[in-house]
């Protein structure tokens, strides 16, 4: 099964200030997920964009950056007041769980604990897991995972998430060439997210924006046959 693509509107871990231009460009193009950040845009553009990207059928997903819990807080209550669909990231708190487990947006927490900026993986691989069956268990809809952000074997990391997770998976973070998503592939991860890639052209050298997510859309679609 091939992963879902998800376009983040992101470099250097912030929403690009022309998202909206970009999005309202590259809206035909065959992706359904999309997102960006919770730092670079003003909340009245962020709710701009999300009416954008839903009016053109699309799925929303707000990558939280707070990895305490009240900035976790402050920032699911931004994805509900926008109206996303999914929050990605910040660290998993009770709190944050039943807040959005009371709207309409979903939870996917990141797995293990992330320290500095850009976040850096930490922990065994067993802890990374067991904290993800954790969250499994307390009713999460699905998890994101640093997996080439992880001091450590990421290729041991994902199979055994893939292994010991039933819910989705998304990997994000540092997808930047065409191998990459063929190991997270092979793992059977649901979800990638890819944001500076396609900004630094790391999948067309001379394309435009679009052509690098077009390389990436042609790409999966090939391998998936």
């Amino acid at each position: 099964m091939k992963p879902e693509l998800l376009v983040m509107l992101v470099q250097n871990d912030r929403t690009v200030e022309n998202a909206i231009e970009l999005f309202n460009d590259a809206k035909h193009l065959p992706i359904m997920h999309w997102g960006f950040k919770d730092v670079g845009l003003e909340k009245e553009k962020m709710i701009e964009l999300v009416k954008e990207m839903k009016a053109a059928g699309k799925t929303t997903y707000l990558e939280i950056m707070s990895f305490d819990e009240k900035g976790g807080l402050e920032s699911a209550q931004l994805a509900i007041d926008c109206g996303f669909d999914v929050a990605i990231g910040t660290s998993y708190s009770d709190s944050i769980n039943n807040l959005l487990k009371n709207s309409s947006t979903k939870y996917y927490p990141f797995t293990g604990k992330l320290v500095g900026c850009p976040a850096t993986l930490i922990g065994t691989v067993d802890e990374i897991v067991e904290h993800g069956k954790m969250m499994q268990a307390k009713g999460v809809d699905g998890l994101a995972i640093s997996t080439y952000r992880f001091k450590g074997n990421h290729k041991e990391l994902i199979q055994a998430i893939a292994n010991e997770i039933e819910i989705p998976v998304i990997s994000a973070g540092s997808i930047n060439s065409f191998e990459r998503i063929d190991e997270l592939k092979q793992a059977g991860v649901w979800g990638v997210t890819i944001g500076s890639g396609f900004f630094k052209k790391e999948f067309s050298p001379e394309g435009t924006f679009n052509e690098n997510i077009e390389a990436v859309v042609e790409w999966v679609s090939n391998e998936a046959k």
